[in-house]
């Protein structure tokens, strides 16, 4: 256990000098407040505009305030996870290159440490993007378009941030294997794949993590939310950490 917080401290160091600690959050608080501003702005952007049709205007109605905080999580879902898997594409890659790697494990702590700590230190720093972002997202929400049940609110961030820890967790695992670059590839092609899969065959998929993000603006508008797509998404979690441990163990990765 002291390896281990000795690992994640120097992670969050890591973090702090690298300015991922900084630039993260800051970009997730910016995509959060700017749907609600822009959602209650709109129909004077459009009418500003010299291209809009006339008596288009009448038809606009303004989206009630959960609808506008599922949008802002909603933006997390896309930019988000670029942004994350960004941030989190050269945790081992960067490393193997560096040959940093090497020299933590010829010391006596295991791979499943080393990979545990930089996974809670990128989860931390997931933790505190989405907890600013989706902070100011609701607290514009309120004060432009009415009012919000705040455990609602907590609860559907929280289920999107499953959803993102599940990105983060996949380029980690393809960082282990792969180049930065790659890893953030696959892992965000593999992201992108199971949400199709669950667009394209929602009844069927419904316990995918993929359906994470519906389900969180479910809890949003009605209050309810399954079990299922949690449970996959922590197996999917599990099954990340595990795998690039052995990769890390076994030493049979290409240099980086």
């Amino acid at each position: 256990m002291r390896n281990l917080w000795t690992l994640y401290s120097k992670e969050m160091l890591e973090a702090m000098r690298s300015y991922k600690l900084i630039w993260i959050p800051v970009v997730f608080i910016i995509l959060g407040i700017m749907q609600p501003l822009v959602t209650f702005y709109m129909a004077d952007i459009l009418a500003a505009s010299s291209n809009v049709p006339a008596g288009f205007m009448d038809s606009y109605e303004m989206p009630g305030a959960a609808a506008v905080m599922a949008q802002a999580l909603g933006q997390y879902g896309t930019i988000g996870i670029l942004i994350l898997a960004l941030g989190t594409m050269n945790s081992l890659a960067g490393e193997r290159g560096s040959g940093t790697a090497e020299l933590l494990m010829a010391r006596p702590v295991s791979p499943v440490s080393i990979i545990v700590a930089k996974w809670a230190a990128n989860f931390t720093v997931l933790v505190i993007a989405l907890v600013l972002g989706a902070a100011g997202a609701a607290y514009y929400t309120v004060q432009l378009m009415g009012d919000l049940a705040w455990s609602a609110v907590a609860a559907a961030s929280g289920l999107y941030a499953l959803w993102l820890l599940c990105a983060v967790s996949l380029t980690l695992l393809f960082s282990a294997w792969l180049r930065g670059p790659a890893a953030a590839a696959f892992a965000l092609l593999l992201a992108a794949g199971m949400s199709l899969v669950h667009s394209l065959l929602p009844s069927r998929t419904n316990w995918l993590p993929a359906a994470l993000p519906g389900m969180s603006a479910g809890v949003l508008a009605e209050g309810r939310a399954a079990s299922g797509p949690m449970i996959s998404a922590a197996v999917l979690i599990i099954i990340c950490i595990a795998g690039a441990s052995l990769l890390i163990g076994r030493k049979k990765l290409p240099n980086g």
